[in-house]
C-alpha cells in the first residue's frame, strides 16, 4: 500500500508572514530613499560613511546572524521534541542579539559625541532613520526570542508559534544584510 507524503505547509502563522511582509515593504521604501539619494549626492554619502566602522557593521552582521542560526537549532530541537535544549539555545540567540545592541548602542554614542546626529547630513538623517528603525526590530525580535525560550522551558507553545518568532528574526536579519552592505561598504 502506497502512502502519500504529507503535504507541504507554510511554517508558521499566515497572520506573521502578512506582518512580515509589511515590515519588509517599510523597509523597502526607506533602503531605496537611502539608495537614490546616495546617487544623487554621492560626496555627501562619501563623507558620511567614512566616519564609519566597516569592522563594527561586519561585527553587528555576524552577531545578528549567529542569533539566527541559534534560533533555527532551537527550533529543530523542539521538532525533535527536546524542548529543554530548545530554550537553551533560545537564550543563547537572545544574548548573541544582545551583543549587536551593546556594539550598537556604543556606535550610536560615538556618533552622538562626534556631533553626528540625525541632522548632521543628509546621510546621517538617513543613516539613524534606517537604523534605528532596524534597531526597533531588533529590540522586539529580543523580546520574541525571551518568550520563546520561556516557552519552551514550560512547553506551552505551539511549533507554529515558535516559527513565527523564528520567522520574524530571519526577517531582522535579513534586512540587516542589505543593510550593512549598503551603509557601510557600497559607495
Amino acid at each position: 500500500m502506497c502512502t502519500l507524503p504529507e503535504p507541504r505547509r507554510l511554517p508558521g502563522d499566515l497572520a506573521m508572514w502578512f506582518f512580515i511582509l509589511a515590515e519588509l515593504s517599510v523597509f523597502a521604501i526607506l533602503i531605496l530613499a537611502f539608495a537614490v539619494t546616495q546617487v544623487l549626492k554621492p560626496e555627501v554619502f562619501a563623507a558620511g560613511r567614512a566616519q564609519l566602522d566597516t569592522s563594527t557593521g561586519l561585527a553587528m552582521t555576524l552577531s545578528l546572524l549567529t542569533a539566527g542560526l541559534l534560533a533555527a537549532l532551537a527550533l529543530q530541537q523542539v521538532r525533535l521534541q527536546r524542548w529543554r535544549r530548545g530554550a537553551g539555545l533560545f537564550v543563547a540567540a537572545l544574548l548573541v542579539a544582545l551583543v549587536y545592541v551593546a556594539i550598537k548602542l556604543t556606535e550610536y554614542a560615538h556618533l552622538g559625541a562626534a556631533g553626528l546626529g540625525l541632522e548632521h547630513s543628509t546621510f546621517f538623517t538617513l543613516y539613524w532613520i534606517l537604523t534605528g528603525f532596524h534597531f526597533l526590530h531588533v529590540l522586539l525580535g529580543m523580546v520574541i526570542l525571551a518568550w520563546l525560550a520561556l516557552g519552551c522551558w514550560r512547553v506551552g507553545l505551539s511549533v507554529g508559534g515558535l516559527e513565527s518568532g523564528v520567522l520574524y528574526w530571519h526577517m531582522v536579519d535579513l534586512v540587516w544584510v542589505v543593510l550593512f552592505p549598503l551603509v557601510y561598504v557600497i559607495g
